[in-house]
């Protein structure tokens, strides 16, 4: 007992808030271009600009992995709401984003607050079709940047949690909603927007780091007159979509930003939008000192089954057909891996990496040959992957070290039913769907090929959960079950190396792995909580 309390009274002077702060390192744009070269850090949403949710960290691997424990648990204030945050992790101070749009500092080896910050809600928040949560934070220079559901980008002292600049980016009351983790560049804030499901016309911004100023703005959906337009038919009235509710992705080399794009609506309805509905579905390359469309690729045209593809681009070099390649990969949430060239967007591989029973495959374009009767109907349709996708927003994973992406594959259907398109907010929609339930259903961790999409191995868990996967050179991959479930695996053979059941369902959260007083820790959310996990 009289150790206990002599190790109490130690702690707090050596990890003070204070303290930490006042050894907290300005975050300058090089710091984050080699965001690999400190991984006892995690700077950014993804890990690094490439998205690989990679970390050259060893100290816990194959061998020890087994041996992980709890090391904290921190529990935010609104427990009754999904937990979706990816922490960001500078010189040991955390920052996570709580339900509905709350920042804190926490202490990264204790868990213990440091600060924390909540916006003032309009008393009517509108977030149909997308989740009361939201998905991180940036941090640029000594400013921690974090959007709002009620649409607004918001820049706070990393020191203290006091507001810089707040800018309002649209109009909640006509469904704009923002859910996102902002991506820094330099001396840019670039974000996305939700509520696509509502028929908001989807954008891509660009704001000031400093100042907040609006710098460019790249519509998703095009206006009358644009000859992308016609791609929707005769008339948009009533349309829209092509929300950029994720995180992009950036290659500092070829300057292009990465961003992707969710579905049309009305969703399950596509009769007043006949055509492709550019730019719906899509990944975009983007210019980010103009916000002008260097490339597009469209994974669904004329979606009618709520495919967003939205999944975070992995970027990362390969070798194809015996040339070095500079990549992107995604696991579409429509069943299919692809593989693009991200100079061009030219299309390189795609294979279904769950069962998919809409289209008979890719062409040499990549576009789907589409199987006849799969549209939904009022009676419903049965179609493969439901309208959660194969994979959902959950990031994925890639290892430079094994050349394997890693994915939470879904593998369930829905019966899908076309409704009478309701064009005017807030009663949009086209339908919906009923999702199918049994033994058939079910998730898995798989390994892919990167360059092919070939599956390597599987690793399989009860439900088809929304979780995202980490991978570590100590070749361990982490991930987390819709029961609540921490496990690694071996990343070469996806063999169970460790589990702990923390409880509460849900684990919607991107687990990440960092190092402090030279410990390495991991962390995820699941159930009421976010838990920290090292080696005893």
């Amino acid at each position: 007992m009289k150790t206990s309390l002599r190790v109490l009274a130690v702690l707090p002077l050596l990890c003070s808030p204070a303290r930490l702060l006042a050894q907290a390192r300005e975050v300058t744009y090089e710091r984050l271009l080699h965001a690999d070269q400190t991984p006892q850090d995690w700077l950014m949403y993804g890990g690094d600009y490439k998205s690989q949710r990679f970390s050259r960290l060893t100290q816990i691997n194959r061998t020890n992995v087994h041996s992980l424990r709890p090391a904290w648990i921190y529990q935010p204030n609104r427990p009754l709401q999904p937990f979706e945050s990816s922490p960001v992790v500078v010189d040991g101070v955390m920052y996570l984003t709580e339900p509905l749009s709350t920042v804190t500092a926490l202490d990264a080896r204790l868990g213990t607050k440091i600060w924390t910050w909540s916006p003032k809600m309009p008393d009517r928040i509108y977030t149909i079709g997308v989740h009361r949560s939201n998905r991180g934070v940036a941090v640029l220079g000594h400013t921690v940047y974090a959007e709002t559901l009620d649409a607004h980008l918001v820049a706070l002292d990393a020191t203290t949690g006091a507001v810089e600049w707040n800018v309002h980016v649209d109009e909640n009351n006509q469904g704009y909603a923002m859910t996102g983790a902002p991506r820094v560049l330099d001396g840019k804030v670039i974000v996305g927007i939700s509520g696509g499901d509502v028929g908001i016309r989807g954008f891509v911004d660009a704001y000031d780091a400093k100042t907040g100023k609006h710098l460019w703005r790249l519509w998703t959906v095009p206006a009358p007159g644009d000859p992308a337009a016609e791609t929707w038919g005769k008339d948009m009235t009533g349309t829209g979509g092509a929300g950029t509710w994720g995180t992009g992705s950036y290659d500092p080399e070829l300057h292009l930003l990465y961003w992707t794009t969710g579905n049309p609506a009305p969703d399950y309805n596509g009769a007043n939008r006949e055509g492709d509905n550019l730019y719906t579905d899509c990944a975009l390359a983007i210019d980010p000192d103009t916000g002008r469309m260097q490339w597009y690729f469209q994974f669904t045209p004329h979606d009618t089954h709520d495919w967003d593809a939205i999944q975070v681009p992995v970027l990362f070099d390969g070798t194809v057909d015996g040339k070095r390649r500079k990549l992107l990969a995604l696991a579409n949430r429509n069943g299919f891996y692809y593989v693009l060239d991200r100079v061009t967007g030219k299309f390189v591989a795609g294979v279904p990496f769950v069962k998919q029973t809409w289209a008979k495959g890719l062409d040499e374009n990549g576009r789907p040959i589409v199987l006849p009767n799969i549209e939904p109907t009022p009676q419903g349709r049965l179609v493969s992957p439901d309208g959660h996708g194969g994979t959902n927003w959950n990031s994925p994973s890639y290892s430079p070290e094994t050349k394997l992406f890693y994915v939470s594959a879904r593998e369930t259907g829905a019966y899908t039913v076309q409704g009478q398109p309701r064009v005017h907010f807030p009663d949009f929609g086209g339908g919906g769907r009923i999702d199918l339930t049994g033994d058939e259903v079910y998730g898995a961790i798989r390994a892919l090929e990167a360059t092919t999409g070939k599956q390597r191995w599987e690793y399989r868990i009860l439900a088809p959960a929304e979780t995202s996967t980490l991978v570590t050179a100590g070749d361990v991959v982490f991930a987390v079950s819709d029961e609540g479930n921490f496990f690694a695996l071996d990343a070469e053979t996806g063999k169970l190396l460790w589990e702990f059941a923390v409880g509460g369902t849900g684990a919607e959260s991107n687990p990440i792995t960092y190092q402090v007083g030279g410990k390495q820790y991991l962390i995820g959310a699941a159930g009421n909580c976010f838990v920290a996990f090292t080696l005893p």
